[in-house]
Formats: structure tokens, C-alpha cells, sequence
């Protein structure tokens, strides 16, 4: 048995639940997967695309509740020369009519936040693996349901973090794992994005043009700005989160323990609609969400993490990443590392893009051509492919169970913390102690995982 086998066996025993029986796909017998797609807006539609350049891959059915999404998917699979796929609406509940089919193995779920709990747990039980946009549930009660349905029915179930599969993301992992950086210290990352025209638009496109949300809006403005009205706290983790979890072995050797938030005064949504529509009645709207929340998460093995949510203010784009341990540190901010005594000149930064040249991750040497055209540069051909590829291999998906709750838990731990005073939370262990046994595996070798 090669290593690579040995490892990933290793890594399928220590999971919660087992593989798929043999005959309970039928990927493996017709060599494709067959997709059903509930949710098939602007975000569901790059799954479209990634689904529809591939061979391996059978777009089945769709399921949305807005006609104008359809017609979208539908005019789309028509030019790529696919197939018509079976479509599902008329309601909130539509979706079971899709999963209910035998004939579907897996299913990608980009749908607002508030339906992903219900719709993934009706997807295991029904017997499809399930590939599901952040966030994974709006309470903490909604994680562990997750869990336990995926250890129950035995279906994988996995967040599609494609910021796990950045390119200068996937080098720091390789050099974390190389001992480039020494022992782990402190890791930083966020999700620090200017969203004031996602949140908002005319009702006609899809960012800005308007100061409108809810109805009166289309794509996300449609449903996100609520939760910036309705909630305070970390609302996005998962993009900062995600990565920090793999250089810091989170779930596989270590753990977070415990976290607190801390969240700053509301203004920048309130200023952006009254510049742009001044005397808008949505600019006197009371937004709770601070407009930038700070989480600071222990971890079991002693390392700290600081998360930061910053979306309603002018700014460029940044997840804010920085892993610093004994031996250096990065930042991709100022794309800018430090690694001591080979650095060209003591304390001072160095380029970080000789070194990410030099320690580019085995995936990405692998399968640059494939992901050349794909959404976010690349990094949405990578998270698609690997759950395809669990799904074809009836494998655990590359991204288990265990990460997509341990990421998406801290947006209402987040909000409790700040409830609460600053109050620090306990974090769940939703691996039930497994988690000091279990190995890192993830993008361990070129495999496609």
C-alpha cells in the first residue's frame, strides 16, 4: 500500500461514520455524478459552470423557487449544449421532490443561510452526499443536528470553503507543513470585504445601481442585508476560518476551545445609503451588526486565532491572513514574509512571491490548466473538484462533517459572545473527543483531494 493510501484509510477509520455501501451510488456504475442543484442564483450558477465543463458530471435536476433564476440556468445549460435538467419550484419546500429521486447521488446547496440546515439534513437522510455554501446553520443546536444526521445516515457532508484552495493560501500550508514557520503561534484571517452595493442594488442587477433590499432587490440584497439589521457578530467566518483550521491541525490534533467577540458601533450601511440616496428611509434603519467585529479563539494546543468581519466600510478586498510561528511570519496584505536566518537581510520583509513560487502546493502544480477560467482565480475549480471526486470515489470529502460545523459555529458564538457582554463561549467538540486521534489529510499530496 503507498503512503498516500495508507494515510487517507487511516483518516476514513477515524471518522464518526463509514463509507456509502457499495451500490447505494450510481456514479460508480455509470462513471458520471449525477447533480441536483438547489438554489440556482448567482452564486449557485458557478457551480452551474463548474458542473457543466465536465465530463464526469450529469447536471439533473434544479431546484429554485424564482423563475428568473431558472430561466437564467436554463438559457445557460441550452448554449453549453447540456441536456435540459428537470426543474423544481412552486415553494419553499420544492426541494424534497428533487432529493427524493433515486437517481441523484450528490447535491449542491447555494440557497440563503437560513434554508442550508433543513435542506441538508432532508439531502443525508435522503442518501446524497451533500456540498453546501457557507453558512452551515443560525444556531449552535442547527450544527449538531448536522452532525448527527451525517453520523447517522452515514453521508458526507462539506461546506465549500473555496478559500482552503487559494493558490497563496495552499503554499502556506505547504510551507506550515515543511516546518518553514517553526511551531504555530498566532493566525489571523477574516473576511474583509466592501459588500455595501451586494447588500444593497436597484432591483434590476445584481450589485449597487440602488439603495433597495428585500423584495424590492434581487440576489443577495434579497435576504443578506437582514442579517446585518437583525444580527450583531461574526456573520462570515468561514472564509478566514477555514484555511486557519488546516495549518493549526483544527479537529485533527488540536481543537478551538474557546471564544470571545467584541464588535465596534454601526455606520457605514447608514452612510452609504444616505450618499446615496439621501433622505432614503433605509439609511435611518437601526443595522445591529458592528461594522467591525473582532473574534479571538484559543486553541487546545496553545496558539491564538483572531478573526475579523469588516464589510460594511470602504475598503479593498482582504481575508487578512497571517501565520506567524518561531521562525517567521506572512502576511497577504502586504504579500510580504519573513522567515529568519533566510532572510536576505534580518528584520526586514521580503516579497512573499519567490517563496509561494517555490513552495507552490502539489495541487496547484497538478491542475493549474484545469483551473484556469474558473470563479475567484481558480480556487472554485479545486473545491468542486474534490467533492466531486469524493463523491465519484465514495470517499470522505476532502472537507468533513467535523470542518464545516467547527467553521460556520462561530458566527452564533460570535453573536452570544456579544449578547452576553463579551462573554467568552465554550466551543463544541463535534468530534467527541475523536479529534486527538484523528490525522490532518487535506491537500496532503496531488491526489485531487
Amino acid at each position: 500500500m503507498e503512503r498516500r493510501d495508507f494515510i487517507k484509510n487511516g483518516a476514513m477509520a477515524a471518522t464518526a461514520f463509514t463509507i456509502l455501501p457499495t451500490g447505494s451510488l450510481f456514479a460508480s456504475e455509470t462513471g458520471k455524478v449525477r447533480l441536483g442543484y438547489i438554489g440556482v442564483g448567482a452564486r449557485g450558477m458557478s457551480h452551474i459552470s463548474e458542473g457543466a465543463l465536465r465530463d464526469d458530471v450529469e447536471i439533473v435536476a434544479i431546484c429554485d423557487t424564482q423563475e428568473s433564476s431558472l430561466k437564467i440556468c436554463r438559457s445557460f445549460l441550452s448554449k453549453k449544449g447540456r441536456p435540459a435538467a428537470t426543474e423544481y419550484t412552486g415553494g419553499a419546500d420544492a426541494y424534497k421532490k428533487l432529493l427524493d429521486r433515486k437517481d441523484i447521488d450528490a447535491v449542491i446547496i447555494a440557497t440563503p443561510w437560513q434554508f442550508h440546515k433543513d435542506q441538508a439534513i432532508y439531502a443525508m437522510n435522503a442518501g446524497k452526499y451533500v456540498g453546501c455554501e457557507v453558512i452551515a446553520g443560525l444556531t449552535v443546536a442547527d450544527h449538531w443536528d448536522i452532525v448527527n444526521t451525517s453520523e447517522k445516515t452515514g453521508m458526507p457532508y462539506m461546506t465549500l470553503e473555496n478559500v482552503c484552495y487559494r493558490r497563496d493560501v495552499m503554499a502556506a500550508l505547504n510551507m506550515v507543513r515543511k516546518g518553514l514557520f517553526g511551531e504555530l503561534i498566532h493566525l489571523e484571517g477574516g473576511y474583509q470585504h466592501n459588500l455595501r452595493n451586494v447588500l444593497f442594488n436597484d432591483g434590476k442587477q445584481y450589485y449597487g445601481g440602488g439603495v433597495e433590499y428585500g423584495e424590492k432587490a434581487i440576489s443577495e440584497a434579497q435576504w443578506r442585508t437582514q442579517f446585518n439589521i437583525d444580527r450583531d457578530g461574526d456573520l462570515y467566518p468561514t472564509h478566514g476560518a477555514g484555511p486557519i483550521m488546516q495549518y493549526a491541525d483544527i479537529n485533527r490534533g488540536n481543537r478551538f476551545t474557546n471564544l470571545v467577540s467584541f464588535s465596534s458601533k454601526a455606520r457605514g450601511l447608514s452612510k452609504y445609503v444616505e450618499e446615496q440616496a439621501p433622505g432614503h428611509p433605509n439609511a435611518k434603519l437601526n443595522y445591529k451588526n458592528g461594522d467591525v467585529t473582532t473574534t479571538l479563539i484559543n486553541c487546545a494546543n496553545g496558539e491564538t486565532v483572531l478573526l475579523s468581519h469588516d464589510t460594511h466600510l470602504p475598503r479593498p478586498y482582504s481575508i487578512g491572513f497571517r501565520v506567524q510561528g518561531t521562525d517567521g511570519i506572512w502576511m497577504d496584505v502586504n504579500k510580504s514574509i519573513y522567515i529568519e536566518k533566510q532572510a536576505k537581510n534580518d528584520d526586514a520583509w521580503e516579497p512573499v512571491k519567490e517563496w509561494f513560487e517555490k513552495y507552490d502546493h502539489p495541487l496547484w502544480k497538478k491542475y493549474e490548466k484545469e483551473a484556469v477560467g474558473a470563479g475567484h482565480g481558480g480556487m472554485d475549480w479545486f473545491v468542486f473538484n474534490g467533492f466531486i471526486q469524493a463523491v465519484k470515489q465514495k470517499k470522505q470529502t476532502p472537507i468533513d462533517v467535523y470542518d464545516s460545523v467547527t467553521m460556520s459555529v462561530i458566527a452564533p458564538l460570535s453573536t452570544k459572545s456579544l449578547k452576553e457582554g463579551n462573554k467568552p463561549q465554550e466551543f463544541p467538540d463535534f468530534t467527541k473527543g475523536k479529534w486527538k486521534e484523528r490525522k490532518n489529510t487535506f491537500a496532503l499530496d496531488d491526489s485531487g483531494f
